[in-house]
């Protein structure tokens, strides 16, 4: 993870915690029972995931509403939309069941990292940006493919 400064990769690291928590506590029935009766079910499986996910895609759109800040007078109105949508997904989209609510999710991070991509192109996200929004979307989408898929 060369270029990335140091600060920004361990905390992003660390941001994956949940994401791997739900996924180890859901293939772990042991894990699973010791994280139910020690931090209750709110916080096991992919309940954690989506609760997570939800709070880290309306994080990212902060994000990319400072990004936005960047943009040049005609396009700042277009980046400042774009900047909403992972929140307004996070909001809409994941209702209706964990593994629908998951699917979305994923549908969600995949979409992030569309829009991350748009705006480093423009100029607007650190250089290193891509690299580590590549490594973590990985992990994420990784992670609550668990509960979708097995």
């Amino acid at each position: 993870m060369n270029g990335i400064p140091r600060a920004p990769l361990l905390l992003g690291l660390a941001g994956l915690i949940p994401f791997i928590w739900g996924a180890a506590s859901y293939l772990s029935p042991a894990l699973q029972a010791w994280g139910a009766s020690m931090l209750g079910p709110r916080f096991i499986g992919p309940y954690v995931q989506i609760a997570y996910g939800q709070i880290i895609l309306a994080f990212m759109s902060g994000v990319l509403w400072g990004f936005a800040t960047r943009a040049e007078t005609g396009k700042a109105t277009t980046v400042y939309v774009l900047s909403v949508v992972p929140a307004l997904w996070a909001f809409f989209m994941t209702g209706g069941g964990p593994t629908s609510a998951a699917v979305n999710l994923i549908f969600g991070f995949l979409g992030l990292l569309m829009l991350d991509a748009a705006f480093a192109a423009w100029g607007l996200a650190p250089v290193w940006w891509m690299r580590l929004r590549l490594l973590l979307t990985l992990v994420v989408v990784c992670c609550l493919s668990v509960g979708v898929f097995l």
